[in-house]
């Protein structure tokens, strides 16, 4: 698994492993979301936008599947 630094106002980190697309972004409100089939270029334009949140508002949530956290 890969981590990512981010400098965003909601996201505090993100993790990808490029094995099935698995992308997992840590919100500064302490939200969790991880996502499957996410390539690699899509991680990367998120991780190096102007807002990062916003990216991921417009390209990356609802796009791909959403994978259930366990509680």
């Amino acid at each position: 698994m890969q981590s990512f630094s981010i400098e965003s106002r909601i996201i505090k980190g993100v993790q990808y492993e490029r094995f099935g697309g698995y992308l997992r972004i840590v919100f500064k409100n302490g939200d969790e979301r991880e996502y499957l089939g996410v390539p690699e270029d899509d991680v990367l334009a998120m991780c190096q936008a102007k807002s990062p949140g916003q990216h991921y508002i417009i390209h990356i949530s609802g796009r791909f599947k959403r994978v259930t956290l366990a509680s």
